[in-house]
C-alpha cells in the first residue's frame, strides 16, 4: 500500500500487528528476518511495516523540501482531462448521482488499471480537474459537497497515490460560477467567495492528513478575465482588468490562508496557486502577485500553454517548428524564471497539440520534446492535457510510439539524478533543435535577405490562415511554413522580373487571406520605382484578374503593391500606378474565392518614374 492517510496506516498496521506478533518488540527494521517464515499472514505485515516505513520516509523528506526540490520530484504528468470535471449540475438537482458524472463527456469510468497505465507511460503527477458544484445546491445558499462525489474525488485520488503518482486537485470551470465575483450585486459576489471558502474547507478537511504528494490547486483558468463570466449571473461581470487582477490575487490569498488553517498537513502542504487567465504573459505582469504564506518555500505557481493556437488547438495549422516557434516558445518559459527565482516552483498545468480526429498532428513531438527540453532547463513540471487522445484509456494503447516515448524518457527514474546533468543536456537539446530549424528553414531559401540588396518575393497567407509565407515589410525567407519553397530574386534596377511560391510538398493551400508582391528596400535603393504586374500564374495556368496593380509603401522602406488585401479601404495617398490612372487601382487581384492551388507564379516590371 502506497501513502494514503498515515495516521489511518499506522492505526491498521499496529492493530495487525499486535494480533500477528503478540507483544513482538522487535524494531520494524529488524522484522524482515524475523518474520518472514512465519507465514503468508506475517509476511504482508512485513511488507506493509516496510512499505510504512517508506512512507514516512518519504513524507519528511517532502516535508523539509523548497518548492523548487518538490518540482523536481514531481517529474512530468498529465491530466485526467474530460471526466471529474464533466459538467452535469442540473443533473444533480434532478436527483442524479454525481459520482455517476464523469463519463458525461466521452471519457471512460476511472480504474486503477488506467492510472497505472499513465504512470507505466512514464507519467509521474497525474492532475485531476473537479467540478465541485456538479455535487452542490449552491443556488440555495447551501455550499455542502454531497459526500457521494468527494468519496469518489478520494478514490480516484487514492488511485494515483497507490501508483506512486504525485496528485494535483482543483475547481475546474465548474459551469463558470466564478463569474459570481464579478457582477455588479455585492451580494453575489459575496455569495462567491462564501461558495469558494466552503467548497474548499470541506475538500481540506476531507484530504487533510494525506501524504504532500498530493497538492490543491487555487483554480483552473478562471482567476482574470473569467471572473466576468456570465454562465450563472446571466450578465457578464463589472470588473475592469486591474480589478480582475485584484480580485484574483485577494481569491489566491483567501484560498492559502483557508488551507493553512485547517491544520494538520495542510499547515504546510505545497499549494499550487492560478496564474492570470494560466496565461505566461499575463502572469508575468507586474499586476500579478503571489499571495503570501505562513508555510515557507511552498507555493507553486501554474500556467497553461498553448501557443501558438492555431497549432495547438486547432486544425488550421498543421505545422510547427521555424525559428520564430522555437523562439516564442523558448522566451515565453524563459520568462517564468521570474517566478523560480523568488523560490517558487512553477507548474505548466495543461499543455497538447490537440487534433480533431484519430493520430498526432505533424510536428507534435518537435513541439513536445522543445517544451520538456525547457521545463528540464528551468525545472519545472510540465503536466499533458490528455482526453484519451494520446492514450487510451479504456484500452491501455498509447496511439503513437514516437511521442510515447517522449515522456517515458522524462520519467523521473530515468532521468539522471545529478540535476547539472539534467540541464546541461536539455540546453544542448534546446540548442540543436533551434540550430537544425534554421538549416531546415535556409534549405528552401533561394535568396538571403541582406541590407546590401533589394529581393522581390510574395508576402502570402492562407485562406484559412494555416500557411504563410514571410508576411510583412520586412523580407525574412525563413519566416515561413515548413515546407514552402520560394524562388526569389535580386532587384538590381529597371527589368522584368519573376518570382514564386510553392506549396507542393505541403499538400497546397486553400485561397488567400492576404498576399502582396514586394522589393526590399526598393523605397531606398530605387525611390520613386513603379510595379506593374504583367502575369500571374497558378499552377501554371494564367490567372484573370479585373483592374491594375498600384505600388506604395507602408514604412519608407519597402516597396509594395497588394495582390489581395481586404483591409484596404481607399488607394494610399503615395499609390503609383503607370500612367498614373488610379481609377482602376483594385488591391484584391488575387481573389481566389477558396480556390486550392499549389504553385503561384509572377512575372512584374519594375520601372523608374
Amino acid at each position: 500500500m502506497k501513502m494514503r492517510k498515515l495516521a489511518a496506516s499506522f492505526a491498521a498496521l499496529s492493530i495487525l500487528a499486535a494480533a500477528v506478533l503478540g507483544s513482538c518488540d522487535t524494531p520494524a527494521a529488524d522484522q524482515t528476518t524475523t518474520t518472514t517464515t512465519a507465514g503468508s499472514d506475517s509476511a504482508a505485515v512485513t511488507t506493509e511495516a516496510a512499505e510504512s516505513n517508506e512512507d514516512a520516509a518519504l513524507e519528511d523528506e517532502l516535508k523539509a523540501m523548497t518548492a523548487l526540490d518538490f518540482v523536481k520530484k514531481m517529474g512530468n504528468g498529465t491530466n485526467l482531462g474530460n471526466t471529474l470535471e464533466a459538467y452535469n449540475h442540473k443533473g444533480y438537482l434532478a436527483g442524479q448521482d454525481p459520482s455517476s458524472f464523469e463519463t458525461g463527456w466521452g471519457q471512460p469510468y476511472t480504474t486503477p488499471e488506467m492510472i497505472q497505465g499513465m504512470k507505466d507511460m512514464g507519467f509521474d503527477t497525474l492532475r485531476i480537474p473537479v467540478a465541485w458544484t456538479n455535487g452542490m445546491n449552491f443556488e440555495s445558499g447551501d455550499y455542502t459537497i454531497d459526500a457521494r462525489l468527494l468519496d469518489r474525488v478520494e478514490q480516484v485520488v487514492n488511485y494515483a497515490l497507490d501508483a506512486g503518482m504525485y496528485v494535483i486537485i482543483n475547481d475546474h470551470w465548474d459551469g463558470g460560477w466564478w463569474g459570481m465575483f464579478g457582477s455588479a450585486d455585492e451580494t453575489v459576489r459575496q455569495q462567491g467567495m462564501d461558495l469558494y471558502k466552503s467548497m474548499w474547507s470541506q475538500i481540506a478537511e476531507r484530504f487533510g492528513d494525506y501524504s504532500y504528494r498530493l497538492i490543491f490547486e487555487s483554480a483552473n483558468e478562471e482567476l482574470g478575465d473569467r471572473l466576468n463570466d456570465k454562465d450563472i449571473t446571466g450578465s457578464k461581470g463589472t470588473l475592469t482588468v486591474n480589478e480582475c487582477y485584484e480580485k484574483a490575487h485577494e481569491i489566491n490569498s483567501e484560498f492559502v490562508k483557508l488551507i493553512r488553517s485547517t491544520g494538520g498537513k495542510n499547515e504546510d502542504r505545497f499549494l499550487l496557486i492560478a496564474g492570470y487567465n494560466t496565461d505566461i504573459t499575463m502572469t508575468c505582469d507586474d499586476r500579478y502577485i503571489m499571495p503570501d504564506d505562513t508555510a515557507k518555500d511552498k507555493l507553486l505557481l501554474s500556467v497553461h500553454y498553448y501557443t501558438p493556437w492555431d497549432y495547438c488547438g486547432t486544425d488550421a495549422i498543421n505545422q510547427w517548428g521555424s525559428p520564430d516557434d522555437f523562439e516564442e516558445q523558448n522566451g515565453l518559459f524563459e520568462r517564468l524564471t521570474k517566478f523560480t527565482e523568488k523560490g517558487y516552483g512553477v507548474v505548466i498545468g495543461e499543455y497538447a497539440v490537440m487534433k480533431e480526429g484519430a493520430g498526432v498532428k505533424p510536428d507534435t513531438d518537435k513541439f513536445y520534446t522543445n517544451l520538456l527540453d525547457n521545463c528540464d532547463l528551468y525545472n519545472y513540471c510540465p503536466v499533458l492535457w490528455d482526453c484519451s487522445s494520446l492514450y487510451k484509456r479504456a484500452s491501455g494503447i498509447v496511439i503513437d510510439e514516437t511521442v510515447g516515448a517522449i515522456f517515458k524518457d522524462r520519467q523521473v527514474a530515468n532521468e539522471p539524478a545529478d540535476y547539472a546533468e539534467v540541464e546541461a543536456a536539455a540546453r544542448a537539446s534546446l540548442d540543436a533543435a533551434y540550430e537544425a530549424s534554421n538549416e531546415e528553414m535556409m534549405s528552401g531559401v533561394s535568396v538571403p535577405a541582406s541590407d546590401d540588396y533589394a529581393v522581390a518575393w510574395i508576402m502570402f497567407q492562407s485562406g484559412d490562415w494555416g500557411v504563410a509565407y514571410s508576411v510583412g515589410d520586412t523580407y525574412d525567407p525563413t519566416n515561413k511554413s515548413v515546407g514552402v519553397k520560394d524562388s526569389n530574386v535580386i532587384v538590381e534596377g529597371e527589368g522584368t522580373y519573376t518570382v514564386s511560391l510553392d506549396f507542393t510538398d505541403i499538400g497546397g493551400v486553400k485561397g488567400t487571406a492576404f498576399s502582396a508582391l514586394a522589393i526590399s528596400h526598393g523605397e531606398e535603393m530605387f525611390p520613386g520605382y513603379i510595379i506593374t504586374i504583367d502575369e500571374i500564374l497558378i499552377d501554371g495556368q494564367p490567372f484573370a484578374y479585373e483592374g491594375k496593380n498600384y505600388t506604395s509603401s507602408d514604412n519608407g522602406k519597402c516597396t509594395r503593391t497588394n495582390l489581395y488585401n481586404e483591409w484596404v479601404g481607399t488607394i494610399p495617398e503615395d499609390a503609383r500606378i503607370a500612367g498614373g490612372d488610379l481609377s482602376e487601382a483594385n488591391p484584391k487581384l488575387l481573389d481566389l474565392d477558396g480556390t486550392k492551388f499549389n504553385t503561384i507564379e509572377i512575372t512584374f516590371t519594375y520601372s523608374a518614374p
